[in-house]
Order: C-alpha cells, then sequence, then structure tokens
C-alpha cells in the first residue's frame, strides 16, 4: 500500500489553489447520511409467514447462496456491510419485514412488528426509513391504493395509515426523522381506455392516509412515481406527472417527490430533473439506482449520472436538503458486496462532486465566460479525487482499496455458505 497521508497531502495542495478545502469536504461528506436498504439481503422476499413470491413488476435475478432467512440473520448481514461504508448511515425497512409469530396482514401491522428493528437502530444509533409495501400479496394482483374494489382500496389505505404511524414510532425511538416512501405498481399492460378514474382514486388513497395520520410527527413522505413496470407497460397510475402533481398541490412539508434513477424513460435523467423540482420544493428524496435499459436496479456504478446527480445536488447547495436513498438488489453476486459497492459508490459520488470547484465555475458562468466554465468542469475529471478517497476511507476504518474483499469473503466462507 502506498504511503495514504502523503498522497493526501499531494491533493490537498492541488486543490487548495482552486480555493477548496479538502477536510471540509470530507467533514460534510461524512455526515450527510444515505438510507441503506435492507432489500438487498435477502431479494426483497421479506419475512412475513405466507406463500408467493415477487409481484408488482419486481424481479430479482440469480440464486446466489447465502440470503438472509430471518431477520437476525439480515441485521447481521446489514452489520457487516456497514464495516466497509463510510458515512452517517440510516436504514431503510419495507413493511413487509415486520416480525411476527404468527401472521399479521399488512392493514394490521403495528409498531410492535418493529420493535427489534427500533431496539436495534438505538443500540446501534442510526435512523430508520420505512416503506409500505403495496405489492407481493394477494390483494395487490390488480391494484392497491388506486383499486376501483373499495374493499381492496380501502385495505391497502389502511396499510398506508400503519406505516406512518410506525415512521412516527421509529422517529420516536431514533430521534431521527422517518422518510416514508409510498409507491404502488398499480397499472396495466395493455392501454386502457379509461386512466382518469385509477389515478382519482390513488389521489382518494392519499387524502385519506394523508388525512387520518394528520398528528404523526417525525415523519416525511416521498411520493415515488414510475415509468412502466413488468405487467404494466402501457400504463401507470402514478405517474411521474401524477406524482408531481399531487405533491405540489398537497402543499404540505412533509409531502414531497421522490426520484428514482430508474423509473423513468431511457433518456431521462434525475441529473437534470432536481433543479426543476426544487424550484417548488424544499426537499426531495432520492432513490439511488442503476437502471441497464430498464429500471432494472443494478448495484450503484461510480458512472456519470450517480457523479452528475451528486454534483448537481452541490452546485444547487440542496445536499442538505436531500434525503438520499439506496434502492438495488442484486442476487447473482455476494449480498454483503453489493451492499459495499453500491453504498460506497453513492459516498464517492458525493465526496467526488463535493471537490469541484462549484463557487469558481458559477462565477465564471454568470461573467458570460462559457468557455472557462467549460475548461474547468473538464480539468477536474482528472484531479486527484482518489487520493482523497482512500485517505477518507482510511480515516474512518473502512476499508481501503479492495482490502474490504477478503473480509466479505471470510464472512460468506464462515457465515453465509452455512446457511
Amino acid at each position: 500500500m502506498y504511503d495514504i497521508k502523503k498522497g493526501y497531502e499531494l491533493a490537498k495542495e492541488y486543490y487548495a489553489q482552486y480555493g477548496i478545502d479538502v477536510d471540509k469536504v470530507i467533514e460534510i461528506c461524512d455526515k450527510t447520511p444515505i438510507s441503506m436498504h435492507c432489500w438487498q439481503g435477502d431479494d426483497v422476499n421479506g419475512f412475513e409467514k405466507k406463500e408467493g413470491g415477487l409481484t408488482g413488476g419486481i424481479q430479482t435475478t440469480g440464486n446466489y447462496p447465502g440470503a438472509a432467512r430471518n431477520a437476525e440473520e439480515l441485521r447481521a448481514d446489514i452489520e457487516k456491510a456497514m464495516e466497509f461504508i463510510p458515512g452517517e448511515l440510516k436504514v431503510n425497512v419495507h413493511a413487509n419485514y415486520q416480525e411476527a409469530d404468527t401472521f399479521v396482514d399488512r392493514d394490521a401491522i403495528t409498531e410492535e412488528n418493529f420493535k427489534n428493528w427500533a431496539d436495534w437502530a438505538v443500540e446501534k444509533g442510526i435512523g430508520l426509513d420505512f416503506n409500505p409495501t403495496y405489492f407481493s400479496h394477494p390483494l395487490s394482483e390488480k391494484a392497491t391504493l388506486s383499486s376501483a374494489d373499495e374493499n381492496v382500496r380501502k385495505f391497502w389505505v389502511k396499510h398506508g395509515i400503519a406505516c406512518r404511524k410506525i415512521g412516527e414510532y421509529f422517529y420516536k425511538r431514533t430521534g431521527k426523522v422517518c422518510v416514508i416512501n409510498h409507491w404502488t405498481p398499480d397499472g396495466d399492460k395493455e392501454f386502457p381506455i379509461d386512466t382518469l378514474t385509477p389515478r382519482t382514486q390513488l389521489k382518494k388513497s392519499y387524502d385519506e392516509i394523508f388525512e387520518a395520520t394528520k398528528d404523526v410527527e417525525g415523519v416525511m413522505d416521498g411520493i415515488e412515481s414510475k415509468v412502466f413496470g413488468i405487467g404494466a407497460e402501457s400504463f401507470t397510475a402514478g405517474s411521474h406527472e401524477f406524482c408531481m402533481g399531487y405533491v405540489m398541490k398537497a402543499n404540505k412539508d412533509h409531502i414531497i417527490m421522490t426520484l428514482d434513477t430508474g423509473h423513468y424513460h431511457p433518456t431521462e435523467v434525475v441529473s437534470a430533473k432536481l433543479g426543476a423540482v426544487y424550484t417548488f420544493s424544499d426537499h426531495v428524496l432520492l432513490h439511488v439506482s442503476r437502471p441497464v435499459r430498464w429500471d432494472s436496479d443494478h448495484v450503484v456504478a461510480f458512472d456519470d449520472e450517480t457523479k452528475a446527480i451528486m454534483e448537481e445536488l452541490v452546485r444547487l447547495d440542496k445536499l442538505e436538503d436531500t434525503y438520499i436513498a439506496t434502492d438495488f438488489f442484486d442476487a447473482s453476486i455476494n449480498r454483503i458486496a453489493a451492499w459495499a459497492i453500491g453504498m460506497r459508490n453513492t459516498r464517492k459520488a458525493m465526496l467526488y462532486a463535493l471537490l469541484q470547484p462549484t463557487e469558481m465555475m458559477k462565477k465564471l458562468e454568470a461573467e458570460g465566460d462559457v468557455s472557462g466554465r467549460l475548461a474547468v468542469s473538464q480539468e477536474f475529471k482528472a484531479a486527484p479525487f482518489s487520493l482523497v478517497w482512500d485517505y477518507y476511507c482510511e480515516k474512518t476504518n473502512k476499508g481501503v482499496g479492495l482490502s474490504w474483499l477478503d473480509e466479505v469473503r471470510k464472512y460468506e466462507k464462515e457465515v453465509l455458505l452455512n446457511r
């Protein structure tokens, strides 16, 4: 291993000539929370006492050994992955990760079904986020919150209400805001004749959920859109236009837009949407994933779009106002490695963005010097960023370079392969 401290000092000199305080950058990066999704560890199956696999257009591919079989194993796997992920973390839990001795249907879940999650989070000093699970259920086969069947719609409204109350419970236990993400796969494989009624029903359902829980504290609610899903290729009730319209019309501080990097057409990018949404909203919930030709939720890469998203948040001065969460699931590789790679890349992109000479480029832009703006932005693509990243990982004891990979392989041999 090279002299990491020496490399860092050289990098500091380089960045200092452009007015960048690297120590301050690391401090900002380290304290910005990223919410780590629990469902990478068991392929989104959850722990309800029920039969049946994934539905709602969600697919996990691969059969890599060692998936968590219960909540205890999942939490242990999350802890192992956290050993290699720098920066402040939260954990994001779906409602189907409830714990109960006997089956509890989703309209009847309570804080008691998530007490172990809360106890664990308090012990680890981390926050918890939450998600209603509007899929993989006998009553989700046709529609959920947009259903024309009033009994079905009411069932899912009760689920949403229960989830917001559990979110408040998480907030009170951890002392950290609980961000709840509302996403439903409701849609149609073919083009429907009536595209208004399902959306009217969906709006009605969200209205009822938020009205019934208007006294809930410490919860932020993201409304997530999707362009299409498997089995809903032609129509989704919760389209981008619907969800943005709902958020803006609601005009409530706790109801915000969720932007998922995989939920748009292949030529659309979330980085180009952030400025428009922030024109009208104080906060955004960001789901970082990696679509490959569709919303395939591949492990987050240190790619151009992930870097562009973080650069946009820094340039807008909205990093602190954005709730950043990961959302991917890969059953074809070691699941601990998937978490570590995806989460490290998300944090890495954030650090990369913070090390840009943003104020210099803004000044050049304001002066009309677009040539200078382009020159500076391109020059920094070759800046000695990796030297700062290695130092940050060493400082936080999260593994420099690929040193963490041997620990993951050891855990696989000793724990995962024995399941």
